[in-house]
């Protein structure tokens, strides 16, 4: 009889300690999912100077739109924390895409192939971004989603686990924008 306690005892421990270890190990695949989004990060920010210093020359009215870019780049660059790290990010891409629109207007500047290549270098660069976001945000899922359900809540209550914050799009980037097709009549 003795033995049955010993060996429940013994499976009940080595079940809080797999919980244990998951929530552990989910924490920091958390923390290395945050730094393949700064690597990701870290090569947008070297191709943008690149990007600015190659259409300067053909958009010499357009000085403010690329000095803004270069403001929001810095702005980027020194946000901490996730939610800032979002805000910052949404208005660098906001910046980018401006530039881009204008690029339109140079045919010039459409055609020169180190503005292409860098565009496509940061197009691709736009896209493992996103992938590496999401596959935080369904790392940060997992981990908070382990925090709340029975019986992990328990161990990760006693253990002081912290939920951690979702990579989130800004309120006023979810906006739907609006589209108009009246069509005005001049009389």
């Amino acid at each position: 009889m003795i033995w049955l306690f010993w060996a429940a005892l013994l499976v009940i421990a080595v079940w809080l300690i797999w919980i244990y270890n998951g929530l552990v190990a989910l924490r920091h695949q958390i923390e290395n999912a945050w730094k393949q989004i700064d690597v990701q990060l870290k090569r947008r920010y070297d191709l943008i100077p690149n990007l600015v210093e190659t259409v300067k020359g053909y958009m010499q009215h357009e000085q403010d739109t690329l000095q803004k870019v270069i403001d929001a780049r810095s702005r980027a660059m020194a946000s901490t924390g996730v939610k800032e790290n979002a805000e910052a990010q949404t208005a660098l891409t906001q910046s980018l895409g401006q530039i881009f629109a204008l690029m339109e207007n140079y045919p010039d500047l459409k055609a020169n192939q180190n503005v292409l290549r860098l565009q496509e270098e940061l197009t691709t660069t736009e896209n493992q971004i996103a992938f590496a976001r999401q596959y935080y945000n369904d790392l940060v899922m997992r981990y908070n989603m382990k925090q709340e359900v029975f019986p992990s809540n328990v161990i990760a209550g006693f253990f002081r686990f912290q939920p951690s914050e979702f990579f989130s799009v800004p309120e006023a980037e979810r906006a739907v924008p609006r589209v108009s097709l009246k069509l005005s009549l001049l009389f």
